[in-house]
């Protein structure tokens, strides 16, 4: 996982852990006013709530814990590999697409960042420039042509 990836989830885990914990322990507080619980709607789904919470805390923390983060001076970008930049190019109609291969956690496709576990993602580890991977998508099979790795800034 990148440096930056790993910040952000470690910041999400932390609003979760004081301010949404906080909120959601005001809210059964204020479910459990309106009396008798086994028919509150209210602190049924406050209750709800706060077990979606701790799952996502224990995600978080589970995640956390078995982190390692990239050091961008270290990867070596001869073929693709968790950190790099690969440009690929679409053998069909020539259009040119950079992606940054990460981890499943920081993976955001607008911002052009695919997973590792995705099956572009998947084609192109350890594949190396000029090499020709062929991916399966939604859509049918893409034929694709590795132009450029380069190293995560």
């Amino acid at each position: 996982m990148t440096r930056k990836g790993y910040e952000k989830l470690m910041a999400e885990l932390v609003e979760l852990r004081s301010t949404v914990r906080a909120e959601i322990s005001r809210q059964l507080e204020e479910a459990r006013s309106f009396g008798d619980l086994s028919e509150n709607a209210e602190y049924a789904a406050a209750k709800e709530e706060q077990a979606k919470l701790e799952t996502r805390i224990s995600y978080l923390e589970f995640q956390l814990s078995k982190a390692k983060i990239l050091d961008s001076s270290t990867i070596d970008n001869s073929s693709v590999t968790l950190g790099t930049t690969v440009t690929i190019q679409d053998i069909n109609n020539s259009a040119e697409f950079s992606y940054t291969i990460v981890g499943s956690e920081e993976s955001d496709p607008k911002a052009n960042k695919i997973s590792s576990s995705s099956p572009v993602g998947q084609a192109l580890l350890n594949k190396k420039v000029g090499d020709e991977v062929h991916v399966k998508v939604p859509r049918g099979v893409r034929h694709l042509r590795i132009k450029d790795i380069s190293v995560l800034a």
